[in-house]
């Protein structure tokens, strides 16, 4: 189930990425002016997105035993990212609560998460 909500998370997050890239960044006061922004957001947050929603969802059948190579790569990630936001604290501090500290909750959430329960 968490494998499963963590997907969809990432399938959400990727196909909006894909749709409306400069909408998908405007919480972090990112601008995406010009084609080569887009195709920068389409790629790391869209393409990336789906194809780490479509990969934990096809680690659900643990074809040739990749659920966990899958699971822990996933979380692991998630945590890496929750690392980069505390570093980034470090050298400076967000205006406030959303939209850096809500992700780096759900990235710890959802990569610890991932990381308890694999099998």
């Amino acid at each position: 189930m968490v494998i499963v909500v963590v997907a969809v998370f990432f399938l959400g997050m990727g196909l909006f990425g894909l749709v409306a890239p400069a909408t998908l960044i405007r919480p972090f006061r990112m601008i995406a002016d010009s084609s080569e922004a887009r195709s920068e957001v389409r790629a790391v947050y869209g393409g990336f997105g789906v194809a780490v929603g479509g990969l934990l969802l096809m680690s659900l059948a643990d074809a040739g035993g990749m659920r966990t190579g899958v699971v822990v790569t996933v979380a692991v990630s998630l945590l890496g990212m929750a690392i980069g936001r505390l570093v980034g604290r470090a050298v400076e501090r967000p205006a406030a609560f959303y939209p850096v500290w809500c992700y780096f909750w759900v990235e710890v959430a959802a990569g610890s998460t991932l990381l308890a329960n694999v099998t």
